[in-house]
């Protein structure tokens, strides 16, 4: 029986040749007829059949090892977050808040003193809320600093120190406010001790107010940024009013009204309302 391939001819070493050019073999054709097959013809299928199972694998383990390395925002579809929200808890229900700040006000420590006097101290602020809207707050406030004097004879006292401290009592309201921060306001009434340290000398020798106790006021209220749901980072800027007096010569009574601030942090309790 004649070969069906008749005189076509199957080189198998000539498609390794042009395969690896580097590596020449010898080429062996398959004989006419009856003659045998050479060992690398049917070896042929078989490094073939490896070759895709190697190729196979290798690009299945770059595929896996792609996959892993790959990061999770790759696929905006398929992106993950893990989101903390600080504010998330922010919902203005405590019934108790405290608040401490560096206070600085100004002052006018006599009558006809013309230099006023540039106070730094504290203010510690606390509030009780009946409603979410509305509650009651009080205040005790120290300030210190040195101030001008009035016409001395004989003209040898410099910069005196005065003191006073505030405490005061009212409502306060909660105006616009969302979870980074809120707005409000108060209006607070109490008294103002007044002290001029001018020993040896008397409050009526540099034109002082005399050392006493008068009625204050402060309108006002809290700028708040808020950092998490217990702590607040707080601003507080009023108008102080008070009405002190001199208890020599005539005996003057003034009203005073002066700027006062306070920056500071607040903490809400976690008791609710």
């Amino acid at each position: 029986m004649k070969n069906p391939l008749g005189s076509i001819g199957f080189d198998v070493r000539e498609l390794e040749n042009r395969c690896n050019p580097g590596k020449m073999q010898p080429v062996l054709v398959v004989p006419h007829g009856h003659g045998p097959v050479s060992w690398l013809v049917m070896r042929l299928p078989v490094r073939i059949s490896a070759s895709l199972v190697a190729v196979a694998a290798l690009a299945l383990c770059v595929g896996i090892h792609a996959q892993t390395q790959s990061p999770v925002t790759s696929s905006p579809g398929n992106t993950a977050y893990l989101v903390i929200d600080p504010l998330a808890n922010v919902h203005y229900d405590n019934r108790y808040d405290v608040s401490l700040g560096m206070a600085y006000r100004h002052i006018k420590a006599g009558p006809n003193v013309l230099q006023g006097a540039n106070l730094g101290g504290l203010d510690l602020t606390g509030s009780y809320w009946f409603s979410k809207h509305w509650g009651v707050q009080g205040t005790g406030r120290y300030y210190v600093g040195t101030s001008g004097v009035g016409q001395v004879v004989p003209n040898t006292i410099k910069g005196p120190f005065v003191s006073e401290q505030i405490f005061a009592a009212g409502p306060e309201w909660l105006g616009p406010h969302n979870k980074h921060g809120a707005m409000l306001a108060h209006v607070l009434v109490g008294g103002a001790h007044f002290n001029s340290h001018t020993y040896p000398e008397t409050s009526e020798q540099v034109n002082f107010y005399n050392d006493q106790v008068a009625p204050a006021v402060i309108v006002g209220g809290h700028f708040d940024l808020n950092r998490s749901a217990r702590w607040v980072f707080r601003i507080t800027p009023d108008a102080v009013i008070t009405r002190y007096g001199t208890n020599y010569g005539s005996k003057i009574t003034q009203t005073d009204v002066n700027f006062a601030i306070s920056v500071g942090v607040e903490y809400r309790f976690k008791k609710k309302r």
